[in-house]
């Protein structure tokens, strides 16, 4: 995942010469570097596994955004909701933290997720980059890496292509010693090398491609023995497939006709991001795009994300990037179904895999029905039709009249008929649960509190003329820079007669900063993502003789997408002037300055058990509710009962971090409210784009930090909060996340099968389902005719069955899972005949 940019593609024509000559340098190629026969290849309709033609469905779950029990849950359901592969990058700087050591354990266990995806009876696509955006602090890059001699990121330069050989190199060696590509046996069918890289060759040029084409060539030296993909790179060589990324690539052609068109990233969404609405894509539209895909003879197709997880840690990029990678993913941040979008795109993947037989087989033939309607029919030799009716229409319906009967689409909708007669789909008509879920607080907290010191030196602090810049001083090993200077003032000065205190400016690269004065905080400022860079302006009381200035310059993950890394600078870069004295403007930029790197309470570990019991803490007291800026909280809990996923609400809260027995949940920053008061209502038809459906408008982007149960012990956990701004702990309080409600609005007209090829059909259905073993307790809703409203606020509508609750009282209550024909004998007949009709219900979980 990467910039939203999208480019134009060139078309190439190609002479049957060149074709011929560049089939037979793959074939060269794949027997110059694959001792061992690989039982993965493609063609120009999709990748073959063992001879095979496959549709494939893929799902992004990115291993180090959860913890590893929760991995197997998280395969099951993806495989459950209709996917073949799991697609993850491979987290450099968090596998190579310094050079030459590595680390596979814990979140970072490659290995062993990989494992669990062949243990789950799927295929692995992954993603060596080792470059991978993804919203990942630096774009997956150890920051070591920016001080090797020398270095230019991501071009033709040799320190950066030895370290990116070594560490790509590494992980194929790591994946053919665990007998992991799959013609070892294993999952693995694709890999990635580099990520996203053709727009930066636009801007770069040569050094830019060749560095493409010699990453390329690294990939091939590998000998994986399973094709190679470089995603939105036009320019990749063969026999490597470049691939599309986006919200929609039903446009996108492979630079090559006989290789296959592949959809590495559908973006479920976006994500979420500190100070910014929170964004969401309807189901709907979603289906759409991928419906579409296919209907142009796509033949790979993977949700970025399918589960996003969380940034543990100081793992989020951007900057501002949330500690929330939701993505609003078919599997929520938590780990549980996001409904209706899991069940929608699981009736949508059997749609499709219903008509794999024709859609490898042969290329759509196109027809326009109308103005902005159309169908593509696939035929095969053997007999085989698939067709995709398309009404492109925001607006209106449309009746399509296709092979002697007529069909009715909802605007901006797809119907797939798999046998070229039967709708078995259709994207606009939902027939999954929605699941509505709520936070339960299960606790409160005793929390004591620790100041953290404005004006403390350890050995490690130093003092040089001038201004540094933060990463160059901090390795990105904290997130926090303490910049100090002294300012002498006389007695002469006029603003200490006539009370205009003096302004202070400080201009700085970002992120954040708090300016404090003889030890009194004076204020602070921040940036945003759209422009991460800051100007703090403000009057400051100063007396005479030496003033302190400290600042404390605070960073939000570093970026993760653009080109060279190496430049990239954050904290206070000057000028820092002060305005107002007798002399008029003094310029402060280069006297002498003393750096501080990090807090105190970090370099006592006060966030473990060992080091918050290094220090005293001071006892709870009605203080707590008053603003007390940079102060650390601490408190023990005992795990709650239950299996639910748990978060900690922060919603009164500033900004900080969160730890839970020493592990980090992340930044926290419900202080910082997004712009707006209302957000625009969210219409699924039209091109969908990150700012189309928005929530949280005049909210926080993000209240609820997700802390995994397999963090606790049942009892005496320790909870370590550190505070920059000064908000109210009091008001932190455990939740656990649950179902509130499932309902369903399913119609008579909705599509319905039980075998397409015995043409055996069934009565459409109501599904409820709720997880975590909790039965369906109560009917909330019930109503069989033309009910209207959402989930949570149903109301029956001029025509309603007197019996419309009796059916789910008697087949739902007390199940974890429900079915109910939508038929009029089900409800005690029919309320209005002639008419069709449909079913809303509402339930409660527990």
């Amino acid at each position: 995942m990467g910039s939203r940019e999208v480019r134009g593609r060139r078309r190439r024509k190609n002479q049957p010469a060149m074709v011929v000559g560049f089939l037979l340098l793959a074939l060269s190629m794949a027997t110059q570097f694959v001792e061992v026969k690989a039982n993965v290849t493609y063609d120009s309709k999709a990748i073959v596994i063992n001879g095979q033609r496959r549709i494939l469905i893929s799902g992004s779950i990115h291993y180090p955004r959860s913890v590893p029990e929760m991995w197997p849950d998280l395969i099951k359901k993806a495989k459950d909701g209709g996917l073949d592969v799991i697609q993850t990058y491979v987290f450099w700087n968090g596998h190579e933290p310094s050079p030459g050591v590595y680390y596979f354990e814990g979140r970072y266990d490659l290995v062993q997720f990989i494992k669990l995806v062949q243990q789950a009876g799927m295929y692995v696509n992954l993603r060596i980059g080792p470059y991978v955006c993804a919203e990942w602090n630096f774009g997956g890059f150890p920051v070591w890496l920016k001080y090797v001699p020398g270095i230019s990121f991501r071009t033709d330069n040799e320190p950066f292509k030895a370290a990116m050989e070594k560490f790509t190199t590494k992980i194929v060696d790591m994946m053919k010693s665990e007998q992991l590509f799959e013609w070892q046996g294993g999952p693995i069918i694709l890999s990635q090398i580099e990520n996203e890289f053709g727009p930066l060759e636009w801007d770069q040029g040569g050094p830019a491609k060749a560095y493409a084409s010699w990453a390329a060539s690294l990939a091939l030296r590998q000998n994986t023995g399973v094709p190679w993909i470089m995603c939105k790179e036009e320019d990749a060589p063969d026999p490597i497939i470049d691939t599309c990324n986006g919200f929609y690539c039903d446009y996108f052609s492979p630079n090559k006709p006989y290789k296959p068109i592949m959809w590495t990233e559908a973006w479920t969404a976006w994500y979420t991001a500190f100070g910014t609405p929170v964004p969401h894509r309807p189901v709907q539209d979603m289906a759409f795009a991928v419906a579409k895909f296919i209907q142009k003879g796509g033949s790979f197709i993977n949700y970025y994300m399918y589960h996003g997880g969380t940034n543990f840690g100081r793992t989020a990029g951007g900057p501002f990037i949330a500690t929330s990678y939701d993505y609003d993913a078919p599997i929520d941040e938590f780990g549980l179904l996001r409904q209706p979008k899991w069940g929608h795109l699981k009736d949508l993947h059997k749609a499709i895999k219903l008509c794999e037989p024709a859609l490898v087989s042969a290329d759509p033939i196109i027809t326009s029905l109308g103005p902005k309607q159309q169908v593509s029919v696939f035929k095969s030799n053997s007999g085989s039709c698939a067709a995709f009716l398309s009404n492109y229409d925001t607006n209106s319906y449309a009746k399509l009249a296709f092979n002697n009967m007529h069909y009715d689409l909802p605007p901006w909708s797809i119907s797939i008929l798999p046998d070229c007669q039967t709708t078995v789909f259709n994207t606009a008509r939902v027939g999954a649960q929605t699941t509505q879920m709520r936070m339960d607080s299960v606790g409160s907290f005793n929390w004591q509190s620790y100041n953290e010191e404005i004006n403390s030196a350890d050995d490690v602090a130093f003092s040089t003329d001038g201004l540094l810049e933060q990463v160059n001083v901090t390795r990105d090993n904290t997130d926090y820079l303490w910049y100090t200077t002294y300012v002498d003032i006389d007695q002469s000065e006029q603003f200490l007669v006539n009370g205009k205190n003096p302004s202070l400016t400080v201009m700085s690269a970002g992120h954040s900063l708090h300016v404090f004065i003889n030890g009194q905080l004076a204020g602070t400022v921040y940036g945003s993502i759209e422009n991460p860079k800051l100007t703090y302006n403000g009057n400051i009381k100063m007396r005479t003789g030496t003033n302190t200035i400290s600042i404390l310059s605070v960073s939000v993950g570093l970026p993760n997408v653009g080109e060279h890394f190496e430049t990239w600078n954050a904290g206070v870069l000057g000028p820092v002037t002060l305005n107002g004295l007798n002399e008029g403007k003094r310029d402060l930029t280069w006297q002498k300055w003393t750096y501080q790197i990090g807090l105190k309470g970090e370099a006592l570990s006060l966030h473990s058990l060992t080091g918050s019991s290094s220090v005293e803490w001071s006892e709870a007291s009605s203080s707590f509710s008053q603003s007390q800026p940079l102060t650390w909280y601490k408190a023990f809990f005992n795990a709650p009962g239950g299996d639910e996923p748990l978060a900690v609400d922060m919603s009164g809260m500033g900004k900080g971090q969160v730890w839970v027995n020493g592990q980090s949940v992340g930044r926290y920053w419900p202080g910082y409210k997004v712009l707006g008061k209302n957000c625009p209502v969210c219409n699924y038809a039209g091109f969908y784009n990150e700012t189309k459906c928005q929530s949280h408008c005049g909210d926080s982007a993000q209240n609820w930090y997700h802390v995994p149960r397999s963090w606790l012990n049942p009892t005496g956990n320790l909870m370590v909060i550190f505070e920059e701004w000064g908000g109210d702990p009091t008001t932190i309080s455990l939740v656990k996340r649950t179902v509130d409600k499932v309902c369903a609005y399913v119609s008579e007209w909705q599509p319905s099968f039980k075998n397409l090829a015995t043409k055996d059909y069934e009565i459409p259905k109501v599904h409820l389902f709720c997880e975590n073993n909790k039965k369906i307790a109560s009917i909330k809703f019930a109503s069989y005719g033309n009910p209207n409203g959402v989930c949570g606020s149903y109301v029956e509508g001029t025509c309603h069955a007197r019996k419309s609750y009796n059916a789910f009282q008697k087949n739902c209550v007390g199940q974890q899972f429900c079915s109910v024909n939508v038929s009029p004998k089900v409800f005690g007949g029919d309320p209005c005949p002639g008419t069709m009709k449909s079913v809303a219900v509402e339930a409660t979980c527990a």
